[in-house]
């Protein structure tokens, strides 16, 4: 049973809160800045009419230039209060879109349990789209906020002038939001349905990247791309749903807005034609009529981007709140430890046991690929310790009580298919650029030729999955990542499979110079490395079946001979 974390927000309602709570500073500031836009833009037609009034009375040269001097100022502080507001606001969503991209890309790297259908595809759409409409909050409730200033200003004012216009942009503002207030749940409910169906599509296209060249190699892509073809015209008619829902939702409230306009115009005119407002009040509620449309348009919108912000928090809790594969321990190992295995079964694993001792350079010869499969993924963490029965223990301590930084900073398991990411041959050794064993590890790779053969050396540009350079080449400039991070205990599988006979050999000995003094353990068949270890443990039918040097188990073991001689 694991324990929840504190520090992870649970439904999307909280990521909004969240948001919201630590940016209050700047909403505040945003907000006091657009309310006093939107109060600006409400001046501006309630100007106009005073103006027509007073110049209707008083004639005077002065009185124009008051007017004039007046229309200037409101329209300096709707210009500047717009400006510096937005501003304000944008810096705060786009800082708090990047906060979030963060988060969820931490998470995403963290081991989940296996119950959580994530896929990395899906992870990344949340962490761009969703994470960025999610921020989307820090600019809504300001502007909803100062919507609602303009109606409330320009319901007074035109209270002042006659009751029923104020309580007719009251009652119709209120009847326009209950209307869309209804509509936005559905906008909501379809774009939730179109992010996880995009983000779905998103796994895919990742996944066909990344076995595309098997694809090729037995004929697979035209059925992969069909089945990437479905999920997409999933995702497309998803799509076009969300925007046939946008499109009435829009409709409507531009036509909602329209009439309760038009009502205030006809209003105020029959009004004044009766002789109940005068000539500038009249020119003062025509404006305002007019004016009125754009804050209630922004107002009315409001309630979609809610929902469309919740529906985005919602499915970046799907990765925040993921449970973690299990729950981190307290604990650290000693620095410089060993490596124990007691009693492990795992799938192909039968009550494993073996040690490394501190500073051992130990090769593992499975004689079944599943085995050696299922080893290094249980020393990966990829197995959760209570997934399987025995003990892992790391300098001392068990997997099951290390938190996932101190293992992954003291045991470092390099897979036989590691990654190559599109950057430069240094990016891809040392990511951090703290790596103080670079040049020894492009060396004891046997990386130096590829380095050599390009002018930019290790700031050749590498594509994405290594596609410019050859298998052997990338299956190098993993084991170059793997060594320049100096972990204390290093485990490789299969490190030299693409690589030829000469190289493996070089490779094999730079490995145990380069490693003398540091845990290290090798799950290989190669006879380079094997002869390389101090010690050769025979791993077959998931049990330890035999132990000694490379050498001896040659002249002894017919079996070994047989399964590792080339």
């Amino acid at each position: 049973m694991t324990t929840p974390d504190p520090q992870r927000p649970r439904p999307g309602s909280d990521i909004l809160r969240t948001a919201l709570r630590r940016n209050v500073g700047a909403m505040v500031r945003g907000t006091v800045l657009m309310g006093l836009y939107q109060a600006g833009e409400t001046a501006f037609p309630i100007a106009l009419g005073l103006i027509v009034e007073h110049t209707m009375r008083d004639r005077s040269p002065e009185a124009l230039g008051v007017s004039i001097a007046a229309l200037a100022v409101i329209i300096t502080t709707v210009s500047l209060s717009w400006r510096f507001g937005m501003r304000v606001l944008q810096d705060a969503n786009t800082t708090e879109a990047h906060r979030w991209r963060v988060r969820v890309a931490a998470c995403g790297l963290q081991p989940v349990a296996r119950d959580v259908d994530l896929k990395s595809g899906e992870v990344l759409t949340i962490a761009t789209e969703d994470a960025d409409q999610t921020a989307d909050i820090i600019e809504v409730v300001p502007l909803l906020i100062s919507s609602l200033v303009a109606v409330v200003i320009a319901a007074l004012a035109l209270g002042l002038a006659d009751v029923r216009l104020g309580l007719l942009v009251i009652v119709g503002t209120v009847a326009i939001l209950s209307v869309l207030s209804v509509m936005s749940r559905r906008i909501g409910s379809s774009t939730r349905e179109q992010q996880a169906r995009v983000a779905r599509a998103g796994a895919k296209v990742a996944d066909l990247i990344t076995g595309l060249r098997p694809l090729h190699g037995f004929g697979g892509n035209h059925a992969a791309f069909r089945s990437y073809r479905r999920v997409s015209t999933e995702a497309k008619r998803q799509a076009v749903t969300v925007a046939r829902v946008n499109g009435v939702y829009e409709g409507t409230a531009l036509a909602l807005n329209a009439v309760l306009a038009v009502a205030v115009t006809l209003t105020a005119g029959r009004l004044a034609f009766g002789g109940q407002i005068d000539i500038g009040e009249l020119v003062m509620a025509v404006g305002l009529a007019q004016f009125i449309m754009e804050p209630l348009k922004l107002f009315s919108e409001m309630p979609k981007y809610v929902m469309i912000a919740r529906a985005s928090a919602e499915r970046m809790a799907l990765v925040l709140t993921a449970p973690p594969m299990t729950a981190p321990g307290p604990e650290r190992p000693a620095e410089g430890g060993g490596l124990e295995v007691d009693c492990v079964r795992h799938g192909a694993l039968r009550k494993v046991r073996f040690r490394v001792t501190a500073g051992e350079l130990v090769a593992i010869a499975a004689y079944q690929p599943r085995a050696a499969a299922d080893l290094a993924s249980v020393l990966a963490l990829n197995v959760p310790p209570h997934a399987y029965e025995g003990v892992v223990r790391v300098g001392g301590r068990a997997l099951a009580d290390l938190s996932f930084e101190a293992a992954r900073e003291h045991l470092l398991v390099n897979p036989y298919d590691g990654e190559i990411f599109a950057g430069t041959l240094r990016t891809n050794i040392d990511p951090s650029g703290t790596s103080r064993m670079l040049p020894e590890a492009v060396e004891a790779s046997m990386l130096t030729d590829v380095v050599a053969l390009h002018r930019e050396g290790l700031d050749y540009a590498v594509r994405d999955r290594g596609a410019n350079l050859s298998g052997g080449q990338r299956q190098r400039l993993s084991l170059a990542r793997a060594l320049a991070a100096d972990a204390d205990v290093l485990v490789l599988r299969d490190p030299t499979t693409a690589v030829d006979a000469v190289t493996e050999q070089l490779v094999a000995r730079n490995i145990a110079k380069l490693r003398r003094g540091r845990t290290t353990l090798v799950i290989t068949s190669s006879p380079a490395l094997l002869d390389a270890a101090d010690r050769v443990l025979v791993l077959d039918d998931g049990v330890i079946t035999a132990e000694d040097t490379h050498r001896n188990l040659l002249a002894t073991d017919e079996a070994y001979c047989l399964a590792v001689a080339r």
